[in-house]
């Protein structure tokens, strides 16, 4: 959600990149922290940012089909990022055939995931949400592989694959 705030440390953020353009990411850096480091957008403005599958799942916590995902036989080297912010998420190097259904991981990026606990559907699971829009991803689960143990079983349309440079 925009508030005059957001928008006050916003345009001097911007006025100080434009003063010194050397100090661009340094600028965006701080009007990332301006706000928490979070992205808000109003439930509208989620609608026209994501398709219909992503809003459903991002931000409804939604669960998409197994075995539909593009990014379920993705394995080039590169990054998972959320679909909603791209903010990284997972390393192609974690990435794990579970046989699920879904992309699964043995581990996050640093600092890229929230974990919450989940009581839905009588049950009591793990929610995995972006740590930047806070989105909902998947769940994570205490049955994958070492060096973890762990199963991150994230929907493949709340992510989006960034290939590596060449």
């Amino acid at each position: 959600m925009f508030t005059r705030r957001y928008f006050l440390k916003t345009s001097v953020v911007l006025a100080a990149a434009a003063a010194f353009p050397g100090a661009i990411m340094t600028a965006l850096d701080s009007a990332m922290a301006a706000t928490g480091g979070k992205v808000e957008h109003t439930d509208a403005e989620w609608k026209k940012i994501l398709t219909p599958e992503q809003y459903q799942v991002l931000r409804h916590e939604g669960t998409e089909a197994p075995f539909t995902s593009a990014l379920l036989d993705e394995h080039r080297a590169g990054t998972f990022a959320c679909a909603g912010c791209d903010l990284p998420l997972f390393s192609s190097k974690t990435k794990f055939d579970s046989g699920t259904g879904w992309p699964s991981f043995w581990k996050p990026l640093d600092k890229a995931v929230i974990e919450k606990t989940d009581t839905s559907f009588g049950m009591e699971r793990t929610a995995v949400e972006c740590h930047r829009c806070e989105g909902h991803l998947g769940h994570v689960f205490n049955d994958g592989p070492a060096p973890t143990g762990l199963r991150y079983c994230m929907n493949g349309v709340a992510m989006k694959f960034v290939a590596a440079a060449a």
